[in-house]
């Protein structure tokens, strides 16, 4: 079963055990899916891959991490604690982030493998490292993981 078909599920169940919050979460999360689906010119129908799912719910988690950022600053404390809640949720459905020490050792082997020593192609580097760490570590950590080293 794929992501996208747990996510259909997902808005069945919270149905039944009467979970708003949650089903918000997954209403939300399948209507990111069928506007994705649309935008790569596909019908609502279809389903999207496990990678393309990620992708929207990685998306999704980010704009919920905005939002806290956004709510704590201005004091909004209820509404922090419900983009908290749904947040949560959304992270069930991600893969587990590679730890700081993962992405240095990462950065560190790709460093070597390339063998890029000068700052000013860090830029291009970053480029190559976010290809291969895309939806496997945060891309802040890994910018400031490579800034670290390129001291």
């Amino acid at each position: 079963m794929t992501l996208h078909e747990n996510i259909k599920n997902g808005i069945k169940e919270s149905m039944k055990a009467g979970d708003k919050v949650r089903l918000e979460v997954m209403r939300g999360l399948s209507t990111a899916f069928m506007n994705e689906l649309v935008a790569t010119g596909r019908t609502p129908q279809d389903t999207l891959t496990d990678e393309q799912s990620i992708i929207v719910i990685t998306r999704l988690a980010k704009q919920r991490k905005d939002s806290i950022e956004q709510f704590t600053k201005g004091g909004r404390m209820d509404l922090v604690e419900e983009e908290s809640k749904q947040l949560a949720i959304l992270n069930e459905y991600l893969p587990k982030l590679m730890e700081k020490e993962e992405v240095e050792e990462f950065v560190k082997n790709k460093i070597r493998e390339v063998s890029i020593i000068d700052p000013t192609k860090k830029g291009m580097f970053m480029a190559t490292l976010m290809k291969d760490l895309k939806g496997k570590a945060d891309g802040a950590m890994v910018k400031s993981v490579v800034d670290e080293l390129y001291k």
